[in-house]
């Protein structure tokens, strides 16, 4: 599918006038008259004209460029060591070939604090090793990163130098409706800063994107590569969502761009100024989508809300009451339409707090307290990354926690070790391995933890039989 998140940049701006004819008077409406608006000719310039530039001039001096740059490793040819090779291409000494190229990317970010704190999106400044943003008035600076957080692509920068600095005051997401007028402020294509104008689409756009929390609000408003971590304001000047993805055949923009509304932003913006490790309410259940079929199923007029498939036993939801079976129609009083609703409005309630469920039972309605808990880490966390030869060389793994399954966004079960990352053009990538694989077994051996697999891992048998778990089916293999 054709989505293309913007990591480019640039500079040019936009204001839009719109001609706009006045009518004056009102006729008089005889017996089966049909009343009529008269045309009148505009008597002034102010009558003819509207312009959004004086909120363009209020919003643009806190929206930045990014800068980003990483290091990456090359891999010389083997063929340097070749002495008939370095005879006829290169000759003498080859230590001053170069082993690394930087790599750069550009895109958007948007001031929320006098103090230079930055939200932008995640993708814009991943593995960048340095940072740097420019202001609309040319000026730049270092940056330092205070959180990251993959799952929202959002991530959150301060300015190091001190100051007061311009900045966007946060709208509400939850306030605004479709047909609303909206301004995209960003950095398309490296042309500069650019402003564009549009309106509200849909909101509470679910099933696209690829964030974790596919939540957006969708406008017509040109966004662009580059427009990545920019603003969308409303009329008011206010912040009511980061650009972040566009549904592209050609690459550039077709009227249908998302943007993460700042209800999501607001909470990482809390998360950056408590520590800047993100903590998400955890319910401990699985959801699934209500498909017409399943609908039907449960007697519903139409499909909607989100059915209860899996509770984990003393989670939050299972001491709240909740039941497999059970549909979520409302989290405090909102209506929910999918599981993926559900998700980003659960995820960005404060922790602490109390939330309240409207699940739909045996055709009654029924609301459950959840008290709002982060997953705990039990077993605790020991990451480690397996280099020994073995099937799984090259893989990242650690203890599976409610934690850690909440993250991968996978299911828990009672205890194994699950895989994290791959490293490319390894051993347990050719294996095929992937994130979120959890193993069960290796010649016999019940994993149970880490540690357990790392020793087997160093064995070194002739002949690797081994049990994985992917999506709820087991996978057998046997490796010589």
């Amino acid at each position: 599918m054709p989505w293309i998140r913007s990591t480019l940049a640039g500079a040019a701006a936009l204001i839009l006038s719109v001609a706009v004819v006045i009518a004056a008077e009102t006729p008089q409406a005889g017996p089966q008259t049909t009343p009529q608006t008269p045309r009148v000719v505009p008597e002034s310039r102010t009558q003819v004209q509207l312009s959004f530039a004086p909120v363009v001039k209020k919003v643009t001096p806190a929206v930045v460029n990014v800068y980003a740059q990483r290091r990456v490793q090359t891999q010389v040819s083997p063929l340097f060591d070749d002495p008939v090779f370095r005879k006829f291409f290169g000759g003498g000494n080859m230590e001053g070939i170069p082993r690394e190229r930087v790599e750069s990317s550009l895109g958007s970010g948007v001031i929320v604090d006098k103090s230079g704190l930055i939200v932008t999106n995640f993708h814009v400044i991943a593995n960048a090793t340095e940072i740097r943003i420019a202001l609309s008035d040319k000026r730049e600076f270092d940056v330092s990163v205070v959180l990251k957080d993959e799952k929202a692509d959002l991530a959150v920068l301060k300015i190091r130098d001190k100051g007061d600095f311009p900045y966007l005051e946060l709208g509400d997401s939850d306030t605004i409706e479709v047909g609303d007028i909206v301004l995209a402020i960003g950095n398309p294509f490296g042309v500069g800063q650019t402003v564009t104008q549009g309106i509200v689409s849909a909101l509470a756009r679910t099933q696209v994107g690829i964030s974790d929390y596919r939540f957006f609000i969708q406008t017509d408003a040109a966004i662009n590569p580059g427009n990545s971590g920019g603003a969308l304001v409303d009329l008011d000047g206010k912040l009511v969502g980061i650009p972040s993805e566009i549904y592209s055949r050609s690459g550039g923009s077709i009227g249908i761009g998302f943007a993460i509304p700042v209800t999501m932003v607001k909470f990482i913006l809390s998360q950056a100024k408590a520590g800047g490790v993100v903590h998400r309410p955890w319910l401990g259940a699985s959801l699934q989508t209500v498909t017409a079929e399943v609908a039907d199923g449960l007697g519903l007029k139409r499909p909607g809300g989100a059915l209860v498939t899996e509770v984990t036993p003393g989670g939050p939801a299972a001491k709240a009451g909740l039941k497999v079976g059970d549909l979520v129609s409302a989290i405090d009083g909102v209506e929910v339409e999918d599981p993926d609703g559900f998700g980003y409005r659960f995820s960005t309630k404060p922790l602490g707090t109390v939330t309240k469920l409207t699940v739909k039972r045996d055709g009654r309605d029924v609301d459950l307290d959840v008290q709002l808990m982060t997953a705990p880490e039990v077993p605790p966390r020991d990451e480690r990354l397996i280099a020994t030869r073995s099937p799984f060389e090259g893989a990242t793994v650690d203890n599976l926690s409610p934690a850690v399954a909440e993250e991968l966004g996978i299911q828990l079960v009672a205890t194994g070790v699950v895989v994290k990352s791959i490293a490319d053009g390894t051993v347990a990538d050719r294996v095929g391995f992937k994130k979120g694989d959890l193993i069960l077994d290796v010649n016999g051996v019940k994993i149970v933890d880490t540690k357990t697999l790392a020793r087997v891992a160093a064995s070194g048998p002739d002949l690797w039989r081994f049990s994985v778990s992917r999506g709820g089916q087991v996978i057998r293999m046997a490796l010589r």
